[in-house]
């Protein structure tokens, strides 16, 4: 079965439904943001600034990252590189040029980074949560073939979606979601009613995303790669070793 991925039409524009879970899920990350900012006591006049800053960097950084590994689909169309509205975003690269883009931002205005990471990290696993929803509607970013019985143990409009040119395959951007989803409550149990350090919270997430995205990655059949191996798998076991040394090893004394 192959799903319909335009949500409407404006204009005659065609409006896709990745593009709406991506819009959507920017929306969401900022009101849960808001909410947070209590807690954490980050100014959110200051934050919004920052990520405001930050996002139109992040994407060029996430579809960056995505076509230098798939280079070879724009050689002979380059044009293509400004088409995101069918996917081709990559979290990995987002988050790096998102945080570079913070860095210099932070430093330039003197303010703490470890605190607007801190308090951006529940929202941008909650976003990636919701953004893998626009992988099913363009029926990308699964995993290898399945059987049908097993992909009966899932509900029928996942085994419909799934169904791809006559065969079944792992839901893995299912498994990405539900991961994502449990961080996020896990960062959110954490901010309301855990004293930490100031940067343990974000480089929880990191922790747990890597951990979660380098067993998923493995099962998918679209990865990128660099020679015989999965980036994805890659900068997640960097992304565990460099958290986990940071939790570890943080001596910081501002506590929330």
């Amino acid at each position: 079965m192959h799903l319909n991925p335009i949500a409407f039409y404006v204009f005659g524009i065609a409006i896709r439904w990745y593009g709406v879970l991506i819009a959507s899920s920017m929306l969401i990350a900022f009101i849960i943001a808001k909410i947070n900012s209590k807690y954490l006591n980050v100014d959110y006049d200051k934050f919004i600034d920052c990520a405001l800053i930050s996002l139109p960097f992040g994407i060029v950084g996430a579809r960056l990252y995505y076509v230098v590994f798939n280079y070879k689909l724009y050689i002979n169309n380059p044009i293509d590189v400004l088409n995101i509205r069918e996917g081709g975003l990559a979290i990995h690269g987002g988050i790096i040029f998102g945080i570079l883009a913070a860095y210099i931002y932070s430093k330039k205005r003197g303010i703490n980074l470890l605190n607007y990471l801190d308090l951006a990290a529940p929202s941008i696993v909650l976003a990636q949560s919701i953004g893998r929803w626009g992988n099913f509607f363009n029926q990308e970013a699964h995993g290898s073939e399945v059987s049908k019985e097993f992909i009966s143990k899932f509900p029928e409009f996942i085994q419909r979606g799934m169904f791809i040119d006559g065969k079944y395959y792992h839901p893995t951007f299912l498994y990405e979601s539900l991961w994502n989803l449990f961080i996020f409550i896990i960062l959110m149990i954490i901010i309301r009613y855990i004293i930490t350090k100031r940067g343990n919270i974000f480089f929880i997430y990191v922790l747990l995303y890597s951990i979660g995205r380098f067993f998923i990655e493995g099962l998918r059949t679209d990865s990128l790669m660099i020679g015989p191996f999965r980036t994805a798998q890659i900068v997640s076991i960097i992304g565990i070793l460099i958290s986990t040394m940071y939790v570890l090893l943080n001596k910081g004394k501002e506590l929330y």
